[in-house]
């Protein structure tokens, strides 16, 4: 049976739902964005000006994607943030939840809590749920001011901590470490594949050290506060050989820290040897957070698993649904 693409969108009060009324939508053209780098995932719907149904600015929205037999798979929620009217057609932008996040600004010190505490009081600032906030890292003290929103500054957690955050198709903020995929999707040689580019380079650095600006947890249990001169024995460490690349962050204030940040920065060097992109046949159920695996690729050497760093959706009328993945290396 030849499957169509379908999709249920829920703009505001307006439900769109194709697989009961195929001829009810005016939407021309259907773009999903998630992407682990960028700050908010984004979908784009451009619109015949046709009919009554003018979507606004701040409505909320739902998207689900799929096929006419009726399996649609929700990708993501979120607000519209514009629309740009003309003549012959509407374009209307949404983000996800991290809008919230980076319009929320905030002045706190943290003394004696987790990245995981930390970023979910900063969600809780700024309205936003959290799914999963696993604890990373222990910081002495931890500064958050009103110069940066509070997505920064997760983001900075995240890096510090070899942690991924996103947001999930529920609106829900995940932060949390992959290990190895919540699903893994198989997509095969000359069957699923329609597009394949890999890019594989050298990494930037070898060794990595990082560092921060206190006693480092040497002297006693609050010397966190404490200014040095000598790192040695305080620093963290990971990786080898050259060049060395230096991170300092004053949050580092202990030997645990500087360590797992170090540990954190050197695995997202080598994970970036190995970058690509793979287009295949609309898959709503690929999701940030999962793994895909390359199976009877000509070249051996890319027959393995990849994490799923960005999944871009797009129905077209003349193009069809198509997902365009973004994945990296997980060795």
């Amino acid at each position: 049976m030849l499957l169509h693409p379908a999709y249920k969108l829920t703009l505001g009060d307006k439900i769109i739902d194709t697989t009961d009324e195929p001829q009810a939508s005016t939407v021309s053209s259907l773009t999903v964005t998630l992407d682990m780098d960028a700050p908010a995932d984004s979908f784009t719907l451009i619109m015949g000006q046709v009919g009554s149904f003018r979507p606004q600015r701040q409505d909320d929205a739902a998207i689900a994607l799929g096929f006419n037999d009726g399996g649609l798979t929700q990708v993501m929620t979120g607000v519209i943030v514009n629309t740009e009217p003309g003549l012959v057609q509407r374009r209307v932008v949404g983000h996800s939840r991290a809008e919230k996040l980076l319009h929320t600004f905030v002045n706190q010190t943290y003394e004696s809590k987790t990245a995981g505490e930390i970023v979910t009081d900063l969600a809780d600032e700024a309205g936003v749920d959290v799914a999963t906030a696993q604890p990373g890292s222990q910081f002495q003290a931890y500064v958050v001011d009103g110069r940066r929103s509070v997505y920064h500054y997760m983001r900075e957690l995240a890096e510090l901590c070899g942690f991924d955050l996103y947001i999930h198709a529920d609106g829900e903020l995940v932060f949390e470490r992959f290990v190895g995929g919540k699903s893994i999707h198989i997509f095969k040689y000359a069957v699923q594949i329609i597009e394949l580019e890999i890019d594989q380079t050298d990494p930037f650095a070898g060794e990595v050290q990082a560092w921060g600006e206190s006693a480092g947890g040497t002297q006693a249990t609050e010397d966190w506060a404490w200014l040095t001169k000598n790192f040695d024995g305080r620093k963290g460490a990971a990786g080898s050989g050259p060049p060395t690349l230096l991170l300092e962050r004053p949050a580092l204030r202990n030997a645990d820290a500087a360590q797992a940040a170090a540990e954190a920065l050197s695995t997202r060097i080598q994970r970036r040897t190995g970058r690509g992109k793979l287009l295949v046949q609309g898959q709503p159920k690929i999701k940030l957070g999962d793994a895909i695996q390359l199976q009877d690729v000509p070249d051996a050497s890319l027959n393995a698993l990849y994490q799923v760093r960005s999944v871009t959706h797009r129905i077209t009328k003349a193009g069809g649904f198509t997902s365009l993945i973004g994945f990296r290396g997980i060795g």
